[in-house]
């Protein structure tokens, strides 16, 4: 299947679909058991469970963020093999969030599109990918 806006955010089943109601079901049933049989040890029982909710969170966000960080990268060497070389030092301009919706964009598409992004001012992601015209598939993502 072609990867498209559309389509490209990634769901991790294991995660998104166990892990995580796992975690809630676990809390909901803590914060019970606390509002109807007090004790230290139920007490004790909804900060674990806040706490393995907190640490998912904190493991999918740090994976993220080093991800994002990758993409910076990828994305400067990309642009400075494709722009113009007048054009390079623009590159710092780029915000983390550009880059990381940049990435979609084709090679051929990539000079123009950054240009643009630069030029307007254009931060919000979803406007950015929503500006590609032709769709490079990333499936090498957390």
């Amino acid at each position: 299947m072609a990867q498209s806006f559309e389509n490209h955010t990634k769901i991790v089943p294991a995660f998104h679909y166990f892990v995580l109601p796992v975690l809630a079901i676990n809390f909901g049933r803590s914060i019970y058991r606390l509002a109807h049989h007090f004790s230290g040890d139920t007490v004790i029982s909804v900060l674990l469970a806040a706490a393995l909710i907190l640490l998912a969170l904190h493991a999918r966000m740090f994976a993220l963020t080093v991800q994002d960080r990758v993409i910076r990268l990828e994305m400067q060497l990309r642009l400075r093999n494709l722009l113009a070389p007048d054009q390079h030092p623009r590159i710092v301009d780029f915000t983390v969030g550009q880059l990381v919706a940049l990435r979609f964009a084709s090679d051929a598409e990539l000079p123009g599109l950054a240009r643009k992004v630069l030029d307007e001012k254009v931060n919000d992601r979803k406007t950015i990918k929503k500006m590609i015209q032709n769709w490079q598939t990333d499936l090498l993502r957390a």
